[in-house]
């Protein structure tokens, strides 16, 4: 496994960044000693970087996964908060829930244009007060818009930038894969911003190439790490070995590539459309009074779970 700095953060992270969201409620849902053995067996394989998100409802697998090697681990971790006080408070629970006394990363979470970005002013203080304290070590944001890259690239406190990116322009919402590319070297080669990348595979889309489509995002100048969700022991053993330069089994290249996910929808769905309001691609709407995901839009990421009051939607 290849390890770099992350912008200027004096942080070294493995380039396989371990994607939390997909082990746990919001996803596969896997029991907590399951899910905490497929992180473990990540950082066996080398892997020294996790992101995850208050969302995701992780911090429990980490922990677990944690526990003996906690120092060795680089943590990511993002918050919807956009006022001071809710971003402490996002913060220390963190901290508490990991059983940490600091997270590597901390970052506003899914900014959508330059004006959100503004919003969450009160949010990002706190995060550079944090770094101040030892709370945190480095500020970010994670987007899915051009936009916001090239906004976060120019605002002081922010240190990285966690970007969607992959060969086929999947789920960036204003533009092009090239468009995103450019806002990304900008942001790393000019500003000295510390990028990691999301969603190479496009929310699954993309997994009947995944060879390629890692390759292509590896060769990206800018992008240090590209975070990728694992939720088996083969995701991990694929992905580990595709990262670390070496040819895969293609027995087990085809098993993972092949194995299909989708979005759920329960048949006790009330159409209340807190999914819609909250997809951040607009891929779902309510039909005949049950929520309806356009497979061309939908990416997968499960953040309509985590709305649905009646929890109908899984990602499966």
């Amino acid at each position: 496994m290849d390890y770099h700095a992350l912008g200027k953060t004096g942080l070294s992270v493995s380039r396989l960044c371990f994607g939390g969201l997909t082990i746990g409620p919001l996803q596969s849902n896997r029991p907590l000693a399951e899910g905490a053995g497929v992180i473990r067996a990540a950082l066996d394989a080398g892997v020294n970087f996790i992101d995850t998100a208050e969302l995701y409802g992780t911090y429990p697998y980490i922990r677990e996964a944690i526990a003996n090697t906690k120092n060795d681990v680089i943590i990511a971790s993002k918050s919807y908060a956009y006022t001071y006080e809710d971003m402490r408070l996002s913060v220390e629970s963190a901290c508490r829930e990991i059983d940490r006394d600091y997270i590597d990363l901390f970052l506003l979470h899914e900014q959508s244009s330059r004006m959100t970005l503004k919003g969450h002013a009160e949010a990002l203080s706190y995060l550079c007060d944090a770094k101040q304290q030892g709370l945190i070590r480095a500020a970010g944001v994670s987007t899915h818009t051009i936009d916001v890259v090239r906004a976060a690239a120019l605002t002081e406190g922010i240190d990285v930038i966690h970007p969607i990116i992959n060969c086929k322009g999947i789920g960036i919402t204003d533009g092009t894969a090239e468009e995103m590319l450019a806002a990304i070297r900008f942001a790393a080669i000019d500003c000295g911003k510390g990028i990691y990348a999301m969603k190479a595979l496009g929310g699954g889309h993309l997994n009947t190439m995944a060879e390629e489509a890692f390759a292509w995002v590896l060769a990206q100048e800018g992008i240090t790490s590209v975070a990728v969700g694992m939720q088996t022991l083969d995701e991990v053993r694929l992905n580990t070995t595709l990262f670390s330069g070496q040819k895969p089994d293609r027995h087990l290249l085809d098993k993972v590539s092949k194995a299909p996910r989708k979005l759920l929808v329960e048949e006790w769905c009330v159409g209340c459309g807190q999914c819609a309001k909250h997809c951040p691609m607009q891929a779902i709407t309510i039909t005949n009074g049950k929520a309806n995901a356009d497979t061309t839009h939908c990416v997968l990421c499960g953040y309509c779970g985590a709305y649905c009051p009646e929890f109908c939607l899984k990602i499966i």
